[in-house]
């Protein structure tokens, strides 16, 4: 029992509790989310195979002994030989190496964009839950005190006890809706936790609140976006596999050096002579000429372009759509607080006195307070959406914010 009890005082104490505010989530989440550390390691991989690519071939060493007959004498034949390329196949392998690096680099690029989206979507919806559950602790306040009021006034006679009876559902029921958003914003949290490099044990305290909709902002040039870098990259890639594959049409060439020693026994008498010479060999592309190979990457190249095409449409498309509904929410969203938030306020300001002086039936004002708080959440939703939308828009500009 005591030795259970020191574990868990152990890992409680070796938990941690992060205050990150939503201008900071963008950079922690680029330094701590764990895909993004298994991503990082593609580059080092590309890196490694371009250090391999473009060397000529190890030479070869060779020996051919013979020994002397009746017809030819003993000969000791050593040989040295390179193979080189007489294309510019070894050029264009280290131009396609450089090329993947580059992928590389772009692609864990892009994966950062879409985690940081990611990261922040799930961080705007945490707070809005916040905010959610602030009018809710607002709800559950209200609902007492208008509860005890009711009590109160069906104590002295001035009021049924049907309305006491429901004052305290709906006390009871905001209480269960304040429980609700609690358990959301529990699930949201820890949803949030693995992508700043935290784990379970651990305690995140998101600082900050949603701002209110605001003009729309110009955007970046989403050309510069990295999955569309990214498409460009393999496209150019590509159109170099083609040159490659018809560098690889003709084989390496092959020269080296030969020499040794050449001995004969003529009547009991040794001789010993020797000799030297180059010697080179050139492959015939008679058979195989490489046509599979170059139709291959031709087709690849092809379908590279038609890819960057089609990703340039959506991503434009993409920007346009969440521009437009940044617009629209932001415009719904100022209507609501300038005039309709106010006459809810002012309404259910004027039923409440109308009911505590007995003027009104309290289901009256009971829903004219539900309709007020039907708004404020409505607020709030705009409010998210937006921010929401605009995750979306910077994303597909390739400018995070915070």
């Amino acid at each position: 029992m005591y030795r259970l009890l020191f574990f868990f005082a152990a890992a409680m104490a070796g938990a941690e509790t992060v205050s990150l505010p939503m201008e900071a989530l963008p950079g922690r989440v680029s330094t701590h989310h764990y895909g993004l550390r298994v991503a990082r390691a593609a580059i080092e991989e590309a890196k490694a195979r371009l250090a391999g690519a473009g060397r000529l071939p190890n030479p070869s060493a060779g020996v051919d002994w013979r020994p002397q007959n009746r017809l030819n004498p003993g000969t000791a034949v050593f040989s040295v030989e390179q193979a080189f390329p007489v294309t510019r196949r070894l050029s264009l392998e280290k131009k396609l190496g450089a090329q993947q690096v580059a992928a590389a680099v772009l692609e864990v690029r892009d994966v950062e964009r879409r985690l940081i989206a990611e990261a922040r979507t799930t961080a705007v919806q945490l707070l809005a839950l916040e905010a959610r559950r602030a009018l809710a602790v607002e709800q559950v306040q209200l609902s007492e005190a208008v509860a005890a009021a009711a009590g109160k006034r069906a104590e002295k006679g001035e009021g049924s006890g049907a309305d006491a009876a429901q004052a305290e559902l709906d006390a009871a029921r905001a209480a269960l809706e304040l429980s609700r958003l609690e358990g959301e914003m529990t699930v949201q949290s820890e949803r949030l936790k693995p992508a700043v490099g935290l784990g379970p044990e651990d305690r995140l305290v998101l600082a900050g609140k949603l701002g209110e909709p605001v003009a729309v902002a110009d955007g970046g040039a989403w050309v510069g976006r990295p999955d569309y870098q990214l498409a460009r990259a393999r496209s150019d890639a590509a159109a170099t596999s083609v040159a490659l594959a018809k560098a690889r049409k003709w084989d390496d060439w092959s020269a080296g050096l030969t020499g040794g020693p050449e001995y004969q026994r003529i009547n009991g008498d040794a001789q010993t002579t020797g000799f030297a010479g180059i010697r080179l060999s050139v492959p015939l592309p008679f058979w195989n000429r490489n046509e599979g190979e170059i139709a291959a990457a031709g087709a690849a190249a092809v379908r590279a372009r038609e890819e960057l095409a089609a990703l340039g449409v959506e991503i434009a498309a993409e920007a346009a759509t969440a521009r437009r509904e940044m617009e629209v929410l932001a415009a719904t969203a100022g209507r609501l607080t300038r005039t309709l938030l106010p006459a809810a306020a002012e309404q259910t300001a004027k039923l409440e006195k109308s009911w505590q002086a007995g003027e009104v039936p309290f289901a009256v004002f009971l829903r004219a307070r539900e309709q007020q708080l039907e708004i404020q959440a409505m607020g709030l939703d705009l409010r998210r959406d937006y921010h929401l939308a605009r995750i979306r828009f910077e994303a597909a500009t390739a400018i995070p914010r915070p």
